[in-house]
């Protein structure tokens, strides 16, 4: 029945009430058996876990660190917007991961690997997605990393 909040509580992971917008936007979208979950930044507990470029001001590690925030953070807006059943989730389609990097800086894809190893940690082989790892200039309120999210749902 909660197969997935299960998963979560095995994992060491509590999600945290989901992140309000700090813009003109919804945190969640459906279309369809679609869920598009918009970008979440590293948010834990109040504070912003990494600010500024990768490498320059965020190591790799922490940079990675961040994405799997990031990652629990769009899992914290997908309960919400399925009123808790986590269960409902048939696949994670599709992550974008923003990584703000300094020039030069090409492991975009390490970063990401936050957020889409804990995506298989949490759903198994549903969990397994496409991806796009994309380096930024800025990212809004400095952060590091923001990754967003679209994830197919059964009613």
């Amino acid at each position: 029945m909660a197969r997935i909040r299960d998963r979560l509580e095995e994992l060491g992971i509590s999600l945290p009430e989901a992140p309000r917008p700090v813009a003109a936007y919804v945190p969640s979208v459906q279309a369809g058996s679609l869920v598009f979950i918009s970008g979440q930044v590293p948010f834990s507990e109040g504070t912003l876990l990494a600010s500024g470029t990768v490498p320059g001001s965020v190591t790799l590690e922490q940079a990675a660190a961040a994405a799997r925030q990031c990652g629990i953070n769009a899992l914290a807006v997908l309960s919400d917007h399925l009123d808790g059943d986590l269960d409902r989730v048939e696949q994670v389609v599709r992550l974008g991961v923003f990584v703000a990097s300094d020039p030069g800086f090409t492991d975009q894809p390490k970063v990401a690997n936050g957020a889409s190893e804990l995506m298989e940690e949490v759903f198994g082989e549903a969990g397994r997605h496409a991806r796009a790892a994309v380096g930024s200039v800025s990212l809004p309120i400095g952060a590091a990393v923001e990754v967003e999210m679209i994830v197919q749902v059964r009613d």
